[in-house]
């Protein structure tokens, strides 16, 4: 494991930069533009005329939104195209619905169809008041001229102590903008001659605001040119989650096609790692063209298999057993007082009342969980396991299990590796498995949390995943279209531990683009508070398109990580700690999980071992 000087004085000068108060500017992070880098810390711009801040509703100019009836009530983008109103109820994003992604807040204006439902970004002062750990927008860029590029313009977020801080803000566009990246996307486009069947989108950017200070107002961004336009719906600050520690994640690997299944509960088998006296757990409908319905959801203790240990505990939304998640969005169940013991496996059961026939799922999860048949019913509340005739390979809709109190968490955003293929099945070997025993046998360091953010197939650069539809490839968006919602947006994430590029190297991307997106990610996360440790490549040499070539890049890459340049907080070497010396394209046969691509048990133990604890404390 490696570390040069320049991590330390790169972290001193974050702290440095946070700790002169009314004077820390804090640079963009367009969560949705991967191949854009976020600008650095600048300069706050000279002082803006003096506006009263408005609520966002108040400042709303624009129509963009039609009812497919009456299509020319609404001219977003200043040619006469529009949403389809009808488009946006089936996907749940109803007037004034809620709609709670990546950790904000968000609602969809009370807008009726044809009437003002956003603002063209202008240098409005929007009021928008409280504490939190970053700032979401829901956006699109418009082009009179038809689909266009990014909208991206510079806003200043105001604080009830007199400073400022400014961002840069990125709106794809509605008609172009990635699908890897969506909020929503939706069938049609409204235009004054009528429906036409093409794709339009919104998407949610977020943006860091100083953590600890409240804000009072944000200014938007000044319109780029007349011909675009860079459009805000809503926006609101994340919460805070300094009372949670997530114990166990899952990150969304694509959207498939199930049964359909009809009236089913699923029980879905996780391991956490934290525990605590109170959890929640997140549902997502990632990726999803229509509303998800849950029924009733619980958790408990796992005795074995299906069966819980004791009598399993209703999860609420809200007050309310039922909750509907509309496409696109997350919700967190409210504070049970559930007490979840460290490196313990849970039984989440969920209630699917209706017909689905298509899910957001984790694909490869090494562990078997549980369903009924068609027609069972509620059977959330059972302890034994009867019921649960079926069982499953993957993990539908359930993303987190959070405890509460605690130190925080390490995020591990990898691929198969971190996934766990090739380690024992249902053993919960897996390297992050193994790293949380070790946070919790030693005092020295904080007994973080470890959460799983490997995808099977995940590439850093390139997407698997298109992002729309349902789909057989279920190997997630690229690292960094993802980083956002696996990373950044996990409850209390302390650090993250970068361990991926394999499958571009064997694909034939460069190391010069994969030293990019690295570099963007560590970047995008230092901005928004994380630690960030890189771990080098491993061998995989004998696998059968792990070529001299793939090698070669690898071997480039790993230079980059090991000789840092104070871009990583921490470098750990895990192509060190299982490289076979005498051919070092090749890993030790006694870590080979058998393809030589994959560790098996030892290798796990190998790379769990190799993580200095004390390098993932700031």
């Amino acid at each position: 494991m490696l570390r040069t000087a320049h991590g330390t004085a790169h972290t001193e000068r974050r702290h440095r930069r946070r700790a002169a108060a009314g004077t820390v500017v804090v640079g963009a992070v367009c969560a949705v533009a991967f191949a854009n880098a976020p600008a650095l810390a600048r300069p706050a711009a000279p002082a803006e005329p003096a506006k009263e801040p408005l609520p966002l509703e108040r400042l709303f100019d624009n129509k963009a939104v039609s009812d497919d009836a009456r299509p020319r009530e609404a001219d977003f983008d200043g040619a006469g195209g529009s949403f389809s109103a009808q488009d946006l109820a089936a996907a749940g994003w109803t007037p004034g619905k809620e709609l709670p992604i990546d950790g904000s807040a968000l609602r969809w204006p009370r807008s009726a169809p044809g009437t003002p439902d956003n603002v063209r970004a202008a240098g409005q002062t929007v009021r928008l008041r409280g504490r939190g750990d970053a700032l979401t927008f829901l956006v699109a860029g418009s082009a009179a001229a038809g689909p266009g590029g990014d909208v991206s313009g510079t806003g200043t977020v105001r604080y009830r102590d007199g400073s400022r801080t400014t961002y840069r803000l990125t709106a794809p566009d509605w008609r172009r903008g990635p699908l890897t990246t969506k909020a929503v996307g939706l069938p049609h486009l409204n235009t004054p001659g009528g429906r036409r069947t093409e794709t339009t989108r919104l998407h949610a950017v977020t943006v860091p605001v100083a953590r600890g200070r409240d804000v009072e107002s944000v200014v938007l961004p000044q319109a780029p040119r007349a011909a675009t336009g860079l459009h805000v719906f809503s926006m609101a600050l994340r919460a805070p989650t300094n009372e949670w520690t997530g114990s166990w994640a899952a990150p969304t690997s694509g959207y498939t096609a199930v049964g359909p299944w009809k009236d089913r509960t699923l029980r879905l088998v996780v391991h956490g790692s934290a525990g605590g006296p109170r959890t929640r757990i997140r549902l997502e409908n990632t990726f999803a063209a229509e509303p998800v319905r849950i029924g009733h959801a619980t958790v408990a203790v796992q005795r074995k298999g299906a069966m819980a240990a004791a009598a399993p505990r209703t999860l609420t939304f809200g007050g309310k057993q039922a909750v509907v998640l509309p496409a696109g969005t997350q919700r967190f169940s409210d504070p049970l007082g559930f007490t979840v013991p460290p490196d313990t496996s849970l039984l989440v059961s969920i209630h699917l009342p209706g017909t689905v026939r298509a899910l957001p799922v984790h694909n490869y999860t090494n562990q078997r969980s549980f369903l009924t048949a068609d027609g069972g019913g509620d059977r959330t509340a059972d302890r034994d396991a009867g019921a649960y005739t079926g069982t499953l390979a993957t993990w539908p809709l359930l993303t987190g299990v959070d405890v509460g109190g605690g130190p925080g968490s390490v995020v591990a955003l990898g691929d198969s590796i971190t996934d766990g293929e090739r380690s024992t099945p249902e053993a919960n070997g897996r390297w992050p498995d193994l790293l949380s025993r070790r946070l919790r046998a030693q005092h020295a360091v904080p007994a973080y949390g470890v959460l799983n953010s490997g995808i099977s197939g995940n590439r850093v650069v390139d997407d698997r995943y298109q992002g729309s539809g349902p789909s057989t490839t279920l190997s997630g968006v690229s690292a960094g279209h993802r980083l956002e919602r696996d990373v950044l947006a996990q409850s209390q994430a302390r650090t993250v531990i970068v361990f991926e590029g394999v499958n571009d190297i064997r694909a034939g991307t460069t190391a010069t683009q994969v030293i990019a997106a690295l570099r963007s990610i560590a970047e995008r996360a230092h901005e928004r508070g994380l630690r960030v440790v890189a771990a080098t490549i491993a061998p995989c040499g004998g696998f059968y398109d792990c070529t001299a070539t793939a090698d070669a890049q690898r071997t480039a890459i790993n230079r980059h990580i090991r000789q840092n340049g104070g871009l990583y907080d921490a470098v750990f070497d895990f192509d060190a700690a299982i490289r076979d010396p005498q051919h070092p394209e090749r890993m030790l046969p006694r870590f080979d999980g058998g393809d030589h691509l994959h560790p098996n048990d030892a290798g796990m133990k190998a790379f769990a071992d190799a993580v200095d604890l004390r390098r993932l404390v700031g």
